[in-house]
């Protein structure tokens, strides 16, 4: 088989899980448990949890001790098995550590998926800033195809939706086995300080001003995707309260209307090459934080009746919002590191993102919304949350045009294919 095809359907299963149940766990939370909002927070800030320190850990392990793909499936083989069992709790502090430890086992595979196809492709010649968009492209289509499924089944509100992604968790985990095999870069040398014996070199990325700075906006950015993740299929929901609104197909099927946003990262991944080359990485991440600003200014201003416009709008602004940083930032990594130590700085990036401004995205967030937008019969202020969300972008955006100092320079996107070119020769 095409070793393209092959982290092709790598991907879509990957982000397939995902779909499956990341959007619509809060329709099953509120709707079906009726548990909490506080409760609901917590739950989701297991992910940011997780990867404040499971992408490194297992990225260290990829990088010294064991092949990606086999720690990749493992994991995923895992995290099918936990996922299994979401039917069977019945209190929300028991969901909290199934979910916890779905996502020990989850979170890291984002990076590694990340690592074994630039091991993969570089290792057959490829040029991972051409020919990765295309691949990862269809990891967007299987999130897709998962919330389709999820919601043309009547799943949105059930347990079954945990089910689908238990299934499609073990699936990959067991397809990942027969993956060429991306073996640890990082050799035994004859002596080495005590950094390099504990596998924690991508931390010392942060002496690097730089640097420092990228995975500081990495982290602002993470908390940014947190509120749009966690919100944006229950503000649809809410809408069911108002009887003008409440038989709009984007209120009754609000998955699908959600789902525009990653047909829409379908189409950004692939204009990726092209903005880099043209723009240069600072100018891509930049485009990513102002269109933050219009995805949740949209979402303010929009409702299922004739602002739907507006929703879908902010749904097709997420694309550039979420591709430009995230495919960008993780390019970015690729290029500003050494091979012996990128899995490792690939899941300090995922934990930047996905772990600490996971954690800070859900926990203050849902303490601002509660205390400020909150009303008294516990409906939510929506029109003022999402203004707020959109200030808070900007200011990011403002911020990162200021302080991250990064010069254009069109060599740096084809220095990674240059060095697999000149690792070849020596070979």
């Amino acid at each position: 088989m095409n070793i393209k095809l092959r982290l092709i359907i790598m991907s879509f299963l990957q982000f397939f899980i995902w779909g499956s149940w990341l959007i619509t766990i809060g329709a099953y939370w509120f709707k079906t448990k009726e548990w909490s909002g506080g409760q609901f927070g917590a739950i989701f800030s297991t992910m940011g949890i997780a990867s404040i320190f499971m992408p490194s850990l297992m990225g260290i392990v990829a990088d010294k001790y064991m092949n990606a793909e086999k720690l990749y499936g493992i994991l995923h083989i895992l995290g099918g098995i936990v996922l299994f069992t979401v039917p069977l709790v019945d209190n929300p502090g028991t969901m909290f550590w199934v979910m916890l430890l779905n996502m020990i086992f989850y979170m890291p595979t984002l990076a590694l998926s990340i690592a074994v196809s630039y091991s993969v492709l570089k290792s057959r010649g490829g040029d991972v800033v051409k020919d990765y968009p295309p691949i990862r492209v269809w990891g967007t289509v299987g999130f897709i195809v998962a919330l389709w499924v999820v919601s043309l089944l009547g799943f949105e509100t059930s347990s079954s939706q945990f089910v689908v992604a238990g299934g499609a968790a073990i699936l990959l985990g067991f397809y990942s086995f027969t993956l060429p095999k991306c073996p640890p870069m990082a050799q035994a040398g004859p002596k080495k300080s005590v950094v390099d014996a504990l596998g924690l070199q991508s931390f010392t990325l942060l002496r690097n001003p730089k640097m420092a700075v990228f995975f500081l906006f990495a982290l602002l950015l993470g908390a940014a995707l947190q509120l749009t993740n966690a919100y944006g299929d229950v503000f649809l929901h809410d809408f069911d309260q108002i009887a003008e609104y409440k038989n709009s197909v984007a209120v009754k099927n609000p998955a699908i209307i959600m789902s525009i946003s990653q047909i829409s990262e379908t189409l950004f991944i692939l204009a990726i090459p092209f903005f880099l080359r043209r723009f240069g990485i600072k100018q891509v991440m930049l485009f990513s934080m102002i269109a933050w600003v219009l995805r949740f200014g949209l979402f303010a201003y929009g409702n299922p009746g004739d602002g739907l416009w507006m929703i879908i709008l902010s749904c097709i602004v997420y694309g550039m919002a979420f591709d430009f940083f995230n495919i960008s930032g993780s390019l970015f990594v690729e290029t500003q590191t050494e091979p012996t130590i990128r899995a490792s700085a690939q899941g300090l990036f995922m934990m930047m993102t996905n772990g600490f401004g996971a954690v800070l995205g859900s926990s203050l967030s849902g303490i601002i919304i509660q205390e400020y937008f909150t009303n008294a019969d516990n409906t939510k202020d929506w029109h003022s949350i999402w203004i707020t969300f959109a200030l808070y972008s900007l200011v990011i955006a403002v911020l990162f045009m200021i302080l991250f100092k990064h010069e254009h320079n069109p060599q740096e996107i084809a220095s990674v294919h240059s060095e697999h070119l000149l690792t070849a020769e020596q070979a």
